[in-house]
């Protein structure tokens, strides 16, 4: 599914300089300026206007160019002002505010490689440089320009778009997709001849081999798979594809109906716990927090067990009445010794106490014995594990909250609202 995306309403300023009688006809374009550049330049911009220096423009064109602008979706604001020139030529200027852009990626076109897919595109938008908008016209252009370049091989190829979050790293991306019937993938291979032979790996290929080929689905895998194994080993700062086929044949010949996937793998050097530093805490010790941690000095630096470690972190102030805690690690690499530390700012927040709970969906004999179950009283500091633990039982193990009582739902929607005036929070539940 497309994201489709609401465009910011354009505002302009129009400085009256003009005669009436100019101001409602035309005048010879002088120079068009841009203001807010960083990512464009000020030729590119005038040429998405549409706007052509010395040629005759009028309160329309003007208005057009903008709203050009930002029909492309590069940017959140456009406004302009203009100035005559003896009442017979104009100069433009154009402030702009640039939209947020993302990588782009291709999903499942096995038989070209990223850069003639980008070259591809560049013939269409010259100023592409593997980011484009999360919507807009001229990721519709991109589109046509990949259908364009994909017709010699398909006339009847279609492509798509959507933003999705990135498997291997943060943020999100613009992935391209071809739609219709596509390669199988024949096998997946690893430059790291220890992933080949790791029997945990060899038990999950199935999941990748003999499917569709799909580079997002490979990159789910290799997030899910693979990273951990390096993870869990000290090798912190492996750099794990992206995924390529290799073929050895013409490309201008058909491929195979199956076809197979590399995957470059470099583990990197294995990293060791140094320590941590804590900022900002006051309702928890600097030695609970670290206690709670786990981590000894010198031990393997195991990346799954810190991320653990980190909720676990964020448990201990849910427990205490923080339910709005932020705990941010940040983590400082010492590449020469193979060591690892972190800087970990928290920001407490307000301690929050039991108010009340609210239940809709369930009958009055079910109501009593929820309330019942239920351990927290009004002004009691609210622990998050027992809401969770409680939750956890409404959904899995009813007889200890219902005993023999029939009930009949489905789901338990849950919200835990919270007054920061007050310093209470509400349960909400609503049983479907």
């Amino acid at each position: 599914m497309r994201l489709q995306q609401a465009f910011s309403l354009l505002s302009v300023l129009w400085f009256v300089a003009l005669s009436p009688a100019i101001y409602a006809q035309s005048a010879k374009l002088h120079e068009v300026h841009v203001e807010g550049l960083k990512n464009l330049s000020e030729a590119q911009v005038v040429a998405l206007s549409g706007l052509t220096p010395g040629a005759q423009v009028g309160r329309k064109d003007l208005q057009d160019a903008a709203d050009a602008l930002v029909r492309t979706g590069l940017f959140a604001k456009v406004n302009y002002k203009f100035e005559t020139h003896n009442e017979s030529t104009l100069t433009v200027t154009f402030a702009i505010e640039e939209n947020p852009r993302l990588p782009v990626s291709y999903d499942n076109f096995p038989w070209y490689s990223d850069s003639e897919l980008d070259d591809a595109v560049k013939k269409a938008l010259p100023f592409y440089d593997g980011h484009l908008p999360q919507a807009g016209e001229v990721v519709e252009r991109a589109a046509s320009a990949l259908k364009e370049f994909l017709s010699a091989r398909d006339p009847k190829i279609e492509i798509t778009h959507q933003v999705i979050a990135s498997p291997l790293s943060e943020g999100s991306e613009q992935q391209f997709h071809v739609e219709g019937p596509v390669l199988k993938i024949a096998s997946l291979e690893f430059s790291d001849p220890k992933l080949s032979q790791d029997l945990a790996v060899r038990a999950h290929l199935s999941e990748i081999v003999d499917h569709p080929y799909s580079r997002i689905m490979i990159d789910v895998f290799l997030s899910e798979q693979i990273r951990p194994i390096y993870q869990q080993q000290g090798f912190l700062q492996a750099r794990i594809g992206p995924s390529e086929v290799r073929l050895s044949m013409n490309p201008n010949q058909k491929l195979p109906d199956a076809i197979p996937v590399y995957v470059p793998c470099v583990p990197g050097p294995a990293y060791r716990w140094k320590g941590v530093e804590w900022k900002g805490n006051s309702a928890i010790s600097t030695i609970t927090l670290t206690n709670t941690l786990g981590m000894k000095a010198g031990e393997l630096a195991n990346g799954q067990a810190i991320e653990g470690a980190w909720e676990r972190i964020r448990e201990e102030y849910g427990q205490r009445g923080y339910l709005e805690a932020k705990v941010t690690p940040t983590p400082e690499f010492d590449d020469a010794a193979h060591t690892i530390a972190y800087q970990v700012a928290i920001v407490e927040g307000r301690q929050f106490r039991y108010g009340s709970m609210t239940i809709s969906g369930m009958s009055l004999a079910g109501e009593r014995q929820i309330q019942q179950a239920w351990m927290m009283k009004t002004g009691d500091l609210f622990d998050k594990k027992v809401f969770e633990d409680f939750l956890f039982n409404l959904e899995s193990h009813r007889e200890k909250i219902f005993g023999e009582l029939p009930v009949h739902y489905d789901t338990v929607g849950h919200f835990l609202q919270t007054d920061a005036e007050k310093g209470t929070v509400e349960v909400l539940l609503d049983f479907k």
